[in-house]
């Protein structure tokens, strides 16, 4: 079962009006367990490091598809979410961890959102990768 985090700092992002998710391009990009995710220190996309390579996977990752950010009034909770990204028709090894990010075309001023820890590697041979985002989305933040 993978472990979904935000990231602290991806938090600050969205309230200096850095990221407008219904609008902006969001990627989920693939890394190996040489990422060492840091929810307090990674900000950008130039902190993550050892993303993965492999046929049928381009760098930088995927653009989500189907975004949607609903607020559920009487538990308070507001949901990011899209649908379940998938590569199709890939060789890839050492799958470890999916960062979700906004995409502005450098390293440096793209906000990081969250991440997904698989807790274990991965590893596919000809075939579709896909990730089945929870039913609490890539990001679900509740108004207390």
């Amino acid at each position: 079962m993978a472990i979904a985090k935000v990231y602290g700092l991806g938090m600050q992002s969205f309230y200096n009006k850095e990221v407008n998710f219904a609008t902006d391009t969001v990627k989920v990009m693939l890394c190996s367990s040489g990422y060492t995710p840091d929810q307090d220190a990674h900000r950008y996309k130039s902190s993550v490091t050892n993303e993965v390579s492999g046929t049928g996977y381009t760098a930088r990752g995927l653009t989500l598809t189907s975004k949607t950010l609903s607020y559920d009034s009487p538990s308070n909770t507001l949901t990011l979410d899209a649908a379940d990204p998938t590569w199709t028709a890939t060789t890839l090894s050492g799958v470890h961890y999916a960062v979700f990010y906004v995409d502005t075309g450098s390293d440096g001023t793209s906000p990081l959102i969250s991440y997904m820890d698989f807790q274990s590697d991965y590893a596919t041979t000809a075939q579709d990768f896909t990730i089945v985002l929870p039913a609490t989305g890539i990001v679900q933040a509740t108004a207390a």
